[in-house]
C-alpha cells in the first residue's frame, strides 16, 4: 500500500506543476495580448448570443443558434452561383427589419439593386462600396468594422480580392 501512495505523490506533483506550467502560460498570453484572449470557459457563464436571423428557417436550424452570430466573422463559402450573396442580402434585410444597419463591399462589382430589393434590402439604409483593388476593399471593411457601428458587414467576394499589383502586373 506504501508504494500507491508515493505513486499518486509522484502523479499529484507532476499534475501540480503542470498546472503551474498552463497557469504562468494563460497569465503571459493575457499579459500579451490583453484580458480575454484566452479563458477557461468554465470560469464564467455562458453568454448567450444575439443573432440575425439568415431569413431561412433551415439554415437558421442548422447553424445551431438561430442564424448569424452578431460580432462575429461569418464566412460563406460554396460554388460559383450557389446563392452565396442571396443568402448575405437576405442576412441585411433581415438586420434592418429589426433597426440594424448595413454594409456592402462590392468587391465584384456586380450587385443587383433590384434584386436585392425584391429579397428585402432598404435600398436607402445600405452603403455600398466598389473598390478598386483587395487592399481598399479591406481598408474599407477595417474602417466600418472599427467604427463599431453596424451590423452587417458583407464582403463579395474574398475570391475577388485581388491586390492592385496583381491588377497592374
Amino acid at each position: 500500500m506504501p508504494a500507491k501512495t508515493a505513486e499518486k505523490t509522484g502523479e499529484d506533483k507532476v499534475t501540480s506543476a503542470r498546472n503551474k506550467n498552463l497557469d504562468l502560460a494563460i497569465q503571459q498570453i493575457a499579459k500579451d495580448y490583453g484580458d480575454g484572449a484566452i479563458m477557461r470557459l468554465g470560469d464564467d457563464k455562458i453568454v448567450d448570443i444575439d443573432v440575425i436571423p439568415t431569413g431561412n428557417i433551415l439554415i437558421d436550424r442548422a447553424l445551431g443558434v438561430g442564424g448569424f452570430p452578431r460580432g462575429r466573422v461569418v464566412e460563406v463559402f460554396g460554388p460559383e452561383s450557389s446563392g452565396k450573396t442571396t443568402l448575405t442580402l437576405t442576412v441585411i434585410a433581415q438586420a434592418q427589419k429589426r433597426g440594424g444597419l448595413a454594409a456592402f463591399i462590392d468587391v465584384e462589382h456586380a450587385l443587383d439593386p433590384q434584386y436585392a430589393r425584391k429579397l428585402g434590402v432598404n435600398l436607402d439604409d445600405l452603403l455600398v462600396s466598389q473598390p478598386s483593388s483587395g487592399e481598399e476593399a479591406l481598408r474599407i471593411c477595417e474602417t466600418l468594422v472599427r467604427s463599431n457601428a453596424l451590423d452587417v458587414i458583407v464582403v463579395d467576394s474574398v475570391a475577388a480580392l485581388v491586390t492592385r499589383a496583381e491588377l497592374e502586373g
